[in-house]
């Protein structure tokens, strides 16, 4: 299979735009969020937890802390 050329920048001449359907923006935009899993902490404490191995860590801790207080077991 041939790689198109960098200035091949155009629709060959047996497409058409209008054959190719109504442009829709957004269209896979609630998709997309469902799947991402993207969590904003507020910036004084970036300086706490400068990278997601450290935020994780401490959620991690909070978590066995937080199970052997209520007593909670996991589904595992």
């Amino acid at each position: 299979m041939k790689k198109a050329k960098s200035d091949d920048v155009e629709m060959r001449a047996e497409y058409r735009r209008e054959d190719l359907g109504p442009l829709v923006r957004r269209k896979y935009a609630a998709r997309y969020a469902k799947s991402t899993n993207v969590v904003v902490i507020d910036p004084r404490l970036t300086q706490v937890f400068p990278n997601s191995e450290a935020v994780n860590d401490a959620l991690r801790s909070l978590l066995t802390v937080a199970t052997a207080a209520t007593g909670i077991t996991s589904r595992v």
